[in-house]
């Protein structure tokens, strides 16, 4: 009896961990670089502020192109293409290191991921990977986790050598997009195809929460891109099928408030002062505004015509916004300053995840570039 009980006991200590209102107490990750400001986690993002690590690569937008197996590289000061280099097949994000040295190209469906040498612009020998739809980095820069989508897998990996340190599988499908609170000790994880939210923990490489985002107008949630605001108060969800981004403060997992931004809510970039977020709608062709103050939308930038900008990043200086067009074989740039669209460059065929490189900060947690 006493060993049924204390079965009991152990699997009803286990049930609140994977809900939506789970209660978790959380240990700042140790070896994180220290937070320079408790109000800004993004204070190492100032315009210009390169660190010595990259101060004198060469200014750069790289492209991977995912049905064109590629990668075009543009000059960001005279929007001219430099080159195109062939990659392993479907490539998907161009993604800086932690230690800001290589930029990884996720070849998703090719099974590699292939450096680049951020001085000189070209690649090196790919490494075998299995699954790289996208690569994060633990804050600590312990290590790399590759969000293995068809694999249903988080892998945590060496930084460096990419070897495999530990497989978590994951109770969700379409695991995709990261960001990381403000003491490194979780992140949460969108998971695209099954409507669904992470909370895992960094340190134990544990998920630890689950939640499922609401539906809306009879559409199934399709989570994206995550990001968390300055004050690493509340984590931002962009979805595609809710036209707009899901709002969960950090100590209050599973519960989500909607803020409609546009058909097709994809991307969610900070920009340089820490005062704004904007937000890619992919289904109309437009660049949102969100003002972090008052948590409401302050402006929105449309692309003559439409078009499908999908994820990128901004310029070191912070007055461009440069995002891929996936389905309309160009890259797009906004004009931050005077909140305009720009101009469009052609590159390969379904743009994806563009880097530009160098940006400010001190060290990359992933994706295409977020940085802090």
């Amino acid at each position: 009896m006493k060993k049924v009980l204390a079965s009991l006991v152990f699997a009803l200590a286990l049930t609140p961990a994977l809900s939506g209102s789970a209660v978790y107490a959380s240990t700042p990750l140790v070896g994180m670089p220290p937070v320079l400001d408790q109000n800004d986690i993004y204070a190492a993002d100032r315009p210009n502020a390169l660190s010595p690590v990259v101060k004198d690569f060469p200014e750069r937008v790289y492209v991977p192109n995912h049905t064109g197996n590629s990668v075009t590289e543009i000059d960001p000061k005279t929007f001219t293409v430099i080159r195109t280099f062939a990659v392993p097949k479907g490539p998907q994000h161009v993604v800086p290191s932690w230690d800001l040295k290589t930029l990884w190209v996720n070849d998703d469906e090719g099974n590699h991921l292939t450096p680049i040498d951020p001085k000189t612009g070209l690649p090196g020998k790919s490494v075998y990977v299995h699954d790289p739809y996208n690569l994060y980095f633990t804050p600590n820069g312990k290590y790399a986790i590759v969000m293995a989508e068809a694999d249903k897998e988080m892998v945590f990996r060496d930084p460096h050598t990419m070897a495999i340190k530990k497989i978590v599988h994951v109770p969700c499908t379409g695991v995709n997009h990261a960001d990381w609170s403000k003491d490194g000790s979780f992140f949460i994880v969108s998971c695209e195809f099954s409507g669904q939210v992470l909370k895992v923990d960094t340190a134990k490489m544990k998920v630890v929460g689950v939640a499922t985002l609401p539906h809306t107008y009879s559409k199934a949630p399709m989570p994206q891109d995550v990001k968390v605001s300055p004050d690493g108060s509340t984590f931002y969800i962009a979805d595609m099928m809710s036209n707009g981004i899901w709002a969960m403060k950090a100590d209050a997992f599973g519960k989500f408030t909607l803020i409609k931004t546009g058909n097709g809510a994809h991307g969610e970039y900070v920009t340089r002062d820490s005062k704004d977020m904007l937000i890619t709608n992919r289904g109309e062709g437009s660049v949102s505004v969100l003002d972090f103050a008052t948590n409401t939308l302050v402006a929105k930038w449309k692309i003559p015509g439409g078009g499908s900008p999908d994820m990128g990043g901004i310029s070191a200086d912070g007055t461009q916004f440069w995002v891929s067009g996936r389905y309309n074989n160009v890259v797009y740039v906004f004009d931050i300053v005077h909140g305009k669209f720009l101009r469009s460059i052609k590159v390969g065929k379904e743009p994806h995840g563009l880097a530009f490189y160098p940006q400010p900060g001190r060290y990359s947690l992933g994706h295409t570039g977020v940085f802090r």
